[in-house]
């Protein structure tokens, strides 16, 4: 598909760096007009700039945690493009790798505003749009992560956010049929990313023991989005699961 071939509006959340940066490179290279959204507007602008995409690329700095800023984020794409075919929902934190006894309340409370209440603004807000708009309808993909499956040691709140995203996806899926809204979800396991560089450096095992783990490249995460939203209306990816082939995930650990 050629670029500027499809018109099509996105939104990714998270996109001034990593999987959301791979995504959002990945969607305008496919023809799509994409809003980048995230809370550093120099990251995101430097993407605007290494994509070349021009007026299909825009950034809005946003905060996910804030529901008024949700809520400007996609009025102003409303009012640029006129409507939005495809939320990609990236943004999220982690926090430190932590007995639970010893995770700090503050962190606890942070992870979960951004991973599982600031995902579920902007799936609010994406409703909000798509139905009203003609022709109705869109799509949404959450970023659920390997962890919506399977827990790392120390790893409770962001566990526990990433599980809470599966529900957030299948409940999203099925409200979503009457209104022509498509809901999926993309696991990643080990892409190289800020976030994710430690684990080739060794992340702790269910064992007990410090192993270096492997790793893919983002972009080939981007790819899968962009595969998932170019889907026609009547399919869905419900699940899509992506990974470094030699990761420890299936397995008994």
């Amino acid at each position: 598909m050629s670029k500027n071939e499809t018109g099509r509006v996105a939104i990714v959340t998270g996109a001034g760096s990593g999987v959301g940066k791979a995504a959002a490179l990945a969607l305008l290279g496919g023809g799509w007009r994409v809003a980048l959204a995230g809370r550093r507007p120099d990251a995101l602008q430097g993407v605007v700039e290494q994509s070349g995409a021009g007026s299909n690329a825009l950034a809005v700095p946003t905060d996910v945690t804030d529901p008024a800023s949700v809520q400007a984020l996609f009025d102003t794409v409303v009012k640029t493009w006129g409507r939005v075919d495809l939320l990609f929902n990236n943004a999220g934190i982690n926090a430190p790798n932590t007995a639970i006894e010893d995770l700090p309340i503050e962190k606890w409370k942070a992870v979960v505003d951004t991973n599982l209440s600031g995902m579920f603004y902007t799936i609010q807000q994406a409703f909000r749009v798509m139905k009203a708009q003609s022709p109705r309808g869109g799509r949404i993909i959450n970023n659920g992560s390997i962890s919506a499956h399977a827990p790392r040691p120390g790893s409770i709140a962001y566990t526990a956010t990433k599980h809470g995203v599966t529900g957030l996806t299948k409940t999203a899926a099925l409200d979503g049929r009457k209104y022509d809204i498509a809901v999926g979800q993309i696991d990643i396991g080990n892409a190289v990313t800020e976030m994710a560089a430690r684990m080739a450096k060794g992340v702790p095992q269910a064992d007990g023991e410090i192993r270096p783990e492997p790793m893919m490249d983002v972009n080939i995460v981007g790819q899968s989005v962009l595969y998932m939203a170019n889907l026609p209306p009547e399919a869905n990816v419900l699940f899509h699961t992506v990974m470094a082939t030699k990761m420890p995930f299936v397995g008994r650990g």
